[in-house]
């Protein structure tokens, strides 16, 4: 495994990376609006982002409109707070889901997303969701 990112289900974008800024000088690295077309690396007050990457020294943390992430994994949390799912980045997604899937509960079957990641999540024995995902080659 290369890496783990947060993906925090928030009930608005602006507002969280705002908060993150001013309390813990994470920087806005990437914005993606409702139409899943703009990408952006400042906000824009005319349009709705689902998506945002900020940064901070290693740490980096993908925040995520509660609607978007619905619709991305499914609906597997009725409130946020607690609610998250480790992503992790791996070298092979492929091979890892043929190595594991007769072993977990495989929660989301391997795909290709829009936004060109091979990803597939399972939901661990304490109920935690994992996301592993690779690059499409």
């Amino acid at each position: 495994m290369k890496s783990i990112t947060l993906n925090l289900a928030v009930n608005d974008i602006a507002s969280t990376i705002k908060y993150y800024q001013e309390n813990f000088d994470f920087e806005l690295q990437m914005l993606v609006d409702e139409s899943k077309t703009i990408f952006d690396t400042e906000i824009k007050k005319e349009l709705n982002y689902i998506w945002a990457m900020i940064h901070k020294d290693n740490i980096s943390i993908m925040l995520q409109s509660v609607e978007s992430l619905k619709e991305d994994v499914g609906v597997f949390f009725d409130n946020i707070g607690a609610s998250l799912t480790l992503y992790i980045d791996v070298e092979n997604v492929d091979e890892l889901y043929l190595k594991i899937k007769d072993k977990v509960s495989i929660y989301k079957e391997i795909d290709t997303t829009w936004y060109g990641q091979r990803e597939f999540y399972i939901k661990d024995i304490n109920g935690y969701i994992l996301g592993f995902a690779s690059k499409k080659t």
